[in-house]
This record gives C-alpha cells, sequence and structure tokens, in this order.
C-alpha cells in the first residue's frame, strides 16, 4: 500500500494524506498509518501511543472544537466526516482555518494546538484518530464555539439541525480564546560555561541545575513536568577528568555522564521530546583516527573513569527515538578553562610547560550553541555529529603560544613538554586520568549538513580580546 499524496494546507504544520484504498465486492482495506512509508513521504514521526474510534450513531453530529496539546492522525474506519481546523496557538497563524471532507481515502495530520473537529454525513460514522500523549486528568486546553463567526466554518448540516453536546455548546468565541503557548525548551546543567552559553541563544529556554532537578532523584524526576517541553538541552556533566579516578568522583562521574542521560532518554521516548547532548573527545583512546579524525561511527575506546562514562552516556542516548548527540573537544567558555589559565599565567609572569603531543581543536561554546541551533533549526538527521571548531588541529603547546602572544608576552616563554614527563614532573601524589593524545574530530558530517565552523585560531583570538561572537537567538 503506499501514500498517494501529501498536502499541505494554510495551517503550519496542518497535512492531509490521500491514502490508498484497495476496494472490491466485500468492501475495502488500506493501511491507515504506515509508520515508514509515510514519513519517507513527509510526515511528522510523531509516535503515537493510543488509538481512539468515535462512533457516531447518526448523521449530523458535530464535535468540537478541540485544540488537545498532542498531535493527531485522524480518519475513518466508516462513512464520512466534514473536518474542520482553527490553528489555536500563539503566533501569526492564530485563527486561520482549513476544512475538508474526510472518507476512507483521505486523512489528517494535526498538529498540537490546533482546534479538531468534525461533523459525520452519514449515520453509523466511525471516526479514528492516533495521538501521541495520553490524556491526564485535570488538563485544560483551548476550545472554540463551533459557531464562531470568526472562524465562519461552513457546516454542511446547519449547526441548529446538528446533535451537539452541552459542553461543545459552552465553548467560547475566537476573542475569547487565550491560544496556546508551544512546548519549551529545558537547559540541563544551566550553571556551566556551556549551559550559560546555551541560555543566553535560547533565552526563552527553561534552565536548570541539579538543585532544582536531580536527575538521580527519582521522586523529583517523576514530578517533573516533561510533556511541557519539546527539546531537551544536556549540558550537564561531571567534567573532573582525574578526580574520576576516585571512589567519589568515580560515582559522580557516572551518575552525571551515564545515568543522568540514560534517564533522559528513557524520558524522551515517553514523552516524545529531542534530546540533545554534549559528549567527548575521550570517547575515543585516540589511536584508531583517520586521516581527518575521528568519525561518528569510530568504535568507542574510551581510557579513563571519565571517558568510560562519557562513552555510557552516548550509548543511553543513542537509545531515544530523536536524539543528537554533539561530541566535541577542548571546551572554551565563560568559566575557568585553559585559555583563562594560560591568560592568567601571562599576565603573572609564569613561564610554563604544557604539553605538545595532545593534538586536537578547541571548541568555543558559541560555536557548539551555533551548531546546536543550525542541527535543530534545519532539522538535520538524528545522530551523532562531531562538533568543534574548524582550522588545522594544534597541540595545547600551540594554543598556550598563541594566548602568550595574543597577551602580549613572548611566545617562547612557554616551553614544550611530553604529556609522559608532564605526569612525572607534576603528578607526583595524584591521581592523574590517562588521556587521548590525539583528540582531532572528522567534521565532515556536520558540514554535509551546511555548517561550516570557524576556525579554532580566529575564535581564540576574538576571546582573548574580549570579544563575542555575533550569534542567533533563538524564541
Amino acid at each position: 500500500m503506499l501514500v498517494v499524496e501529501l498536502i499541505e494546507t494554510q495551517i503550519p504544520g496542518l497535512l492531509v494524506v490521500r491514502l490508498d484504498v484497495h476496494e472490491d465486492s466485500r468492501g475495502w482495506f488500506k493501511e491507515n498509518w504506515q509508520r515508514a512509508k509515510m514519513t519517507d513521504l513527509g510526515l511528522p514521526d510523531f509516535g503515537p501511543v493510543q488509538n481512539n474510534m468515535s462512533f457516531n450513531t447518526r448523521r449530523g453530529a458535530t464535535r468540537g472544537i478541540h485544540a488537545e496539546p498532542w498531535d493527531k492522525f485522524v480518519s475513518v474506519a466508516a462513512g464520512r466526516v466534514f473536518g474542520a481546523w482553527v490553528d489555536m496557538r500563539e503566533g501569526p497563524s492564530f485563527g486561520m482555518t482549513f476544512h475538508i471532507e474526510i472518507e476512507a481515502a483521505v486523512a489528517v495530520f494535526v498538529p498540537r494546538g490546533v482546534g479538531n473537529s468534525y461533523q459525520t454525513l452519514e449515520d453509523g460514522t466511525v471516526y479514528s484518530y492516533l495521538v501521541n500523549d495520553h490524556w491526564r486528568p485535570g488538563f485544560t486546553y483551548p476550545a472554540l464555539h463551533l459557531g464562531d463567526p470568526t472562524a465562519a466554518i461552513p457546516w454542511p448540516i446547519p449547526l441548529e439541525e446538528s446533535e451537539i453536546s452541552a459542553k461543545d455548546l459552552g465553548n467560547p468565541s475566537l476573542d475569547d480564546v487565550v491560544p496556546m503557548a508551544p512546548r519549551r525548551t529545558l537547559v540541563v546543567g544551566a550553571g556551566g560555561q556551556l549551559g550559560r552559553a546555551l541560555c543566553s541563544t535560547f533565552p526563552a529556554a527553561v534552565p536548570v541545575d541539579r538543585d532544582e532537578l536531580d536527575l538521580t532523584d527519582a521522586a523529583a524526576v517523576e514530578a517533573w513536568p516533561w510533556h511541557e517541553y519539546d527539546t531537551v538541552l544536556n549540558a550537564a556533566a561531571y567534567t573532573a577528568v582525574d578526580a574520576a579516578e576516585t571512589p567519589e568522583g568515580r560515582r559522580a562521574a557516572w551518575a552525571a555522564n551515564a545515568s543522568g542521560p540514560a534517564t533522559l532518554a528513557r524520558l524522551a521516548g515517553e514523552h516524545g521530546f529531542t534530546l540533545v547532548h554534549y559528549s567527548s573527545d575521550y570517547v575515543f583512546d585516540g589511536t584508531a583516527a583517520g586521516p581527518d579524525g575521528h568519525t561518528e561511527d569510530e568504535a568507542l575506546s574510551p581510557l579513563g573513569v571519565y571517558a568510560q562514562s562519557k562513552a555510557a552516556g552516548d550509548l543511553a542516548v543513542g537509545t531515544a527515538p530523536r536524539h543528537y548527540v554533539l561530541r566535541t573537544s577542548w571546551v572554551v567558555g565563560d568559566g575557568a578553562n585553559f585559555v583563562r589559565t594560560m591568560q592568567r599565567l601571562a599576565a603573572d609572569g609564569v613561564s610554563p610547560a604544557v604539553v605538545d603531543d595532545q593534538v586536537g581543536r578547541l571548541t568555543f561554546t558559541d560555536e557548539l550553541v551555533r551548531a546546536t541551533s543550525h542541527l535543530l533549526d534545519g532539522k538535520a538527521p538524528y545522530g551523532i555529529y562531531n562538533v568543534t571548531n574548524g582550522g588545522e588541529p594544534t597541540s595545547w603547546y600551540d594554543v598556550a603560544r598563541a594566548v602568550f602572544r595574543l597577551a602580549g608576552r613572548d611566545e617562547s616563554d612557554v616551553t614544550p613538554t611530553s604529556t609522559a614527563a608532564y605526569a612525572k614532573e607534576y603528578g607526583q601524589g595524584k591521581q592523574l586520568a590517562p588521556r587521548p593524545l590525539h583528540s582531532v574530530l572528522d567534521l565532515a558530517k556536520l558540514r554535509a549538513t551546511g555548517f561550516e565552523p570557524e576556525d579554532a585560531m580566529t575564535a581564540l583570538e576574538r576571546y582573548v580580546r574580549g570579544e563575542t561572537a555575533q550569534a542567533d537567538s533563538r524564541p
């Protein structure tokens, strides 16, 4: 069975689907919902969880107009209806209407917040609708009077001759309808340097930290209104690489980097939100990279506890139906980081020794956030994406020399050392985690989406000089 046609309407997201119906002397057969074929055609993969049937005894039964907070896929199992929809979402399309007759070969995808209604045109009509969330007691949503003069729906059977419930007769006019707000964005780990950058670009997002939402607290997780969000940006992480090697650090690293993402992945499946998770070059041991760096499909090979917990988090997030894992490296933002340390040493007259055998690319938080917006806005295929700044790979030693130069110090005041020598000289009595020597991430997959990373050294110069990048701000 094939979907014959997908038709966009004037209401954004409201789609008419013309189905292939096979008829013979016995009756007819159709594939009312076939996920693979319909999503290939362009229908949203909206994840229905419930199928409802409404039997209508007589012609003229009229129901609506209800704007429930979930998506619907409506059709008929018997008979015919006149379907009508009114956009009741916040925004410029509020009040826009559309109507069509639905028979066996027609179905309609109705996005969240669009008011749905129908009038039966035959006795014994069975109206069917798939929904992607469960009804919740006590939850209210916008409704509109069937005869509202502004909507002016041309009902085939006059409403005074129709059968309408008392509740629907009491629905308000469009002037009195409170528009449905869009589902929101949640930033988990909003207090970190990446979280702060995300909140700056997503100003309407809800920011939370662990004291507001502890993902290890089952009761707190259960009480949180996950159904209110369509996107969750998980910037929470335990990043103390060396401390993760201690008993207490090990527990904290696994809780934040593995258990937390696993909880979010489960919730994403239950509530239908898109989960964006930020990962690390540490999931690789630095030995198997190709000529352009580690690719997204390279086998995981984490070295230390921090790395292992991050790799576990990647695997967990991959189970969410709608997910992006953004693997990054050498993150620099508003907070304590390597570049700020080098600036301070340069200002204090210190001449540090810096490792020259760990190679990668810097990732500035504004670039990581820009890539996040690009993937979400462009509806890029879900999955794993490497995200760093661009340009030639450098060592930490190269970065330190550049910072010293930009700070007015002589580059030669920074001396090179190896990872092994640094650990021997400065790691006495400390539990140092193993580091991958090759952290370059291949950016071909990200570039294929139309995103061009800014050169890391250009971004470094702007950062050291205290200039800010121009970032798009999302509502």
